[in-house]
């Protein structure tokens, strides 16, 4: 298998893009292109297409777009909505017509409906009605996941979306404004310690289950995906043929005060928890199916606890 195919990684200074470039870099797979904001605008079409046309990536894999927590996408529901739309349909038409074989997009577990069974398959996309904590987003982020579904209709492409768990790690958003709830926990009882605090305040009840994902396994499994891709792997092809979606998670699920406390375990043991109802849980359940990846030989491998660790040890190198 060649290990020399020029691939296009957008959002590389973002969380993911961060993983997913060392990764490659770490496996020693395929030419990177990376463009920083400055260099190339993802929401203006005629500069993606020029952009493509004269690199002529072989691979490209989405990691661009606004993502944020419950009250970002409150404040900033426009922004949500016009900056993915537009990324997503200027990559995949940019791809399309400049005849780019492998095109991988990335979802989120989050624009599921609110009130999916769980745990959460593929095919529940579009059964019920949409989180409203964060519909700007989600509607978003289904166009692009229906875009990649019509190209493969309409032009025989072979395009689709990983829709991945909650994810956290190094290089994450600990913006207590706009964060998800998880950086945001690390952030809060790291602070709270250094400030001798007795009580940290948590948004809601703290009882909402969520699935969550190191990055780097997230870079794992798109990693191993692009490998069967470009092999050609009959059970991937098999499977596209069914499906544009495919999930990737931990299999695993904790409460948002289970997640609390064990951050506090690894950090802050004196510290105590305060949930503030007023504020919206979302979702009560959330954890995805997983078996789609597993058939094809992939599952999570990092720890909670380990993961946990990683990221505060970051967080405190970064940032104190």
């Amino acid at each position: 298998m060649k290990k020399n195919y020029k691939i296009f990684i957008t959002g590389h200074n973002g969380m993911v893009g961060r993983s997913l470039v060392n990764f490659f870099k770490n496996m020693k797979f395929g030419k990177l292109i990376l463009a920083t904001r400055k260099k190339l605008d993802l929401e203006n079409f005629k500069k993606v297409n020029y952009f493509l046309k004269k690199n002529k990536p072989q691979i490209i894999i989405n990691c661009a777009g606004r993502v944020g927590g419950i009250m970002a996408n409150y404040n900033y529901p426009t922004e949500f909505l016009n900056e993915n739309i537009l990324i997503q349909t200027n990559l995949i038409k940019g791809a399309h017509e400049n005849n780019i074989k492998h095109f991988i997009n990335l979802g989120s577990s989050c624009i599921y409906p609110k009130n999916s069974k769980q745990p959460i398959k593929e095919d529940y996309l579009l059964s019920d009605s949409l989180e409203t904590t964060n519909e700007a987003y989600a509607l978003a982020k289904i166009i692009g996941v229906k875009l990649c579904e019509y190209y493969n209709r309409q032009f025989n492409r072979n395009y689709f979306t990983l829709m991945p768990c909650n994810l956290y790690g190094p290089h994450d958003n600990f913006n207590l404004k706009n964060s998800h709830f998880l950086p945001a926990l690390i952030k809060k009882i790291i602070i709270s310690k250094i400030n001798g605090d007795k009580f940290i305040e948590i948004w809601g009840t703290g009882n909402p289950k969520r699935e969550v994902m190191y990055v780097d396994d997230l870079a794992s499994a798109i990693f191993f995906i692009v490998k069967k891709k470009v092999k050609n792997d009959k059970k991937l092809l098999a499977l596209l043929n069914k499906t544009s979606l495919i999930n990737v998670g931990s299999g695993k699920e904790y409460t948002i005060k289970e997640i609390a406390k064990k951050i506090c375990k690894i950090e802050n043991e004196n510290v105590k928890l305060s949930f503030n109802t007023s504020y919206p849980d979302g979702t009560k359940r959330k954890v995805v199916d997983v078996k789609l990846l597993k058939k094809l030989g992939w599952s999570s491998k990092i720890s909670l606890a380990k993961g946990l660790s990683k990221t505060i040890m970051w967080y405190k190198k970064n940032y104190l």
